[in-house]
């Protein structure tokens, strides 16, 4: 893999989302490490379309979330931030329960750009939910 630079733990990351769309929707990041970002969301009503079934939207956000909290870690020396420029998510299954998982690992971790790519399982069947890749854009000071 690429050179690991921790710049956050997971439960730095946690406790900066506070009040924020990931820490809203639930979502817990567990780990940075050598394979990656991890990060889960329990399955409530409040992540829930009213068809009963897990919103798409909350996972692309938990996806999204993962591989953000990868980028912070691998973002070049003397990067200022990020921010995603694009995203595609498959979406090949779905829940009604127990808790949704997901693991980040990079493709691309250039000066420029970051490619990350991320899978969503079901915690309790193993199941795909989602396959799902963003480009982010590294960003410098002024």
């Amino acid at each position: 893999m690429s050179d690991f630079k921790p710049r956050l733990s997971a439960e730095q990351f946690n406790t900066r989302n506070l009040g924020h769309l990931s820490h809203t929707l639930g979502i817990r990041f567990v780990s940075m490490d050598g394979d990656g970002a991890r990060a889960e969301l329990p399955v409530a009503t409040s992540v829930m379309a009213p068809n009963g079934f897990l919103h798409a939207g909350a996972v692309v956000s938990l996806a999204d979330s993962a591989c953000g909290l990868g980028c912070v870690a691998h973002l070049p020396e003397g990067a200022s931030g990020f921010t995603t420029i694009e995203l595609k998510s498959n979406h090949l299954g779905t829940a009604r329960e127990g808790v949704v998982e997901v693991l980040a690992r990079p493709v691309h971790l250039g000066r420029t750009t970051q490619v990350w790519d991320a899978t969503v399982t079901h915690r309790e069947t193993g199941k795909t939910i989602a396959l799902f890749r963003c480009t982010q854009m590294i960003l410098w000071p002024k």
